[in-house]
């Protein structure tokens, strides 16, 4: 089981591109690895954005500014285009953030993400460019994800607006189950109905 999702309160981290992809996430050389260590991923998020080509770090990206922190990832729109890796879902889990926020995500990826417990949030264009407005003039600012109301709270303007989620996901995260954590808390159902089955 992983850790149960209800409330977070956070600052964030801003990333105010449209289009990122999840070769940019995680770029496909790291996609060898067969297994889902969350270390390794997390390490690799956005590699070629972090990374200057000798292997130093670009102080200029966001992930490497101190002035930056948080478990909510505020990105532009269309966040995660391109393959369906699964990886990309990994590195973002990996490196320790619970929230992503964009206006709009790639379906496959946005299901990534909620299977891999990271909480898509899709705002409207005017909420997000207000966020991104409102941690560039104030870094420390809070944002809370009330996953149980499916609101998002900008805690800076007190702006708030409410997020669809599928009911069954929304299931799992608040009760930190992936699919076969749920199979099993329903076993005895299961069971139970299997017999009934054999009957007919």
């Amino acid at each position: 089981m992983k850790q149960k999702f209800n409330i977070i309160e956070s600052t964030c981290v801003p990333l105010p591109l449209e289009n990122v992809d999840t070769d940019q996430i995680i770029p496909a050389r790291f996609l060898k690895a067969t297994t889902r260590e969350e270390k390794f991923f997390g390490e690799n998020l956005f590699r070629d954005w972090r990374y200057n080509p000798d292997g130093s770090l670009n102080k200029n990206f966001v992930l490497n500014d101190p002035t930056y922190s948080g478990q909510i990832l505020v990105a532009g729109k269309n966040f995660g285009s391109g393959s369906s890796r699964e990886h990309a879902a990994w590195a973002i889990a990996g490196y320790g953030f619970r929230v992503v926020v964009s206006s709009f995500f790639a379906d496959i990826h946005k299901n990534n993400e909620l299977n891999n417990f990271v909480l898509p949030v899709v705002v409207s264009e005017q909420f997000l460019s207000e966020l991104f407005a409102s941690i560039k003039a104030d870094p420390k600012t809070i944002v809370k994800v009330d996953l149980p109301n499916q609101t998002i709270t900008n805690l800076a303007t007190g702006k708030s607006e409410k997020f669809e989620i599928n009911g069954y996901k929304k299931h799992c995260l608040m009760n930190g189950l992936d699919d076969i954590d749920y199979l099993l808390t329903n076993k005895e159902k299961t069971e139970a109905y299997e017999k009934t089955a054999q009957k007919f």
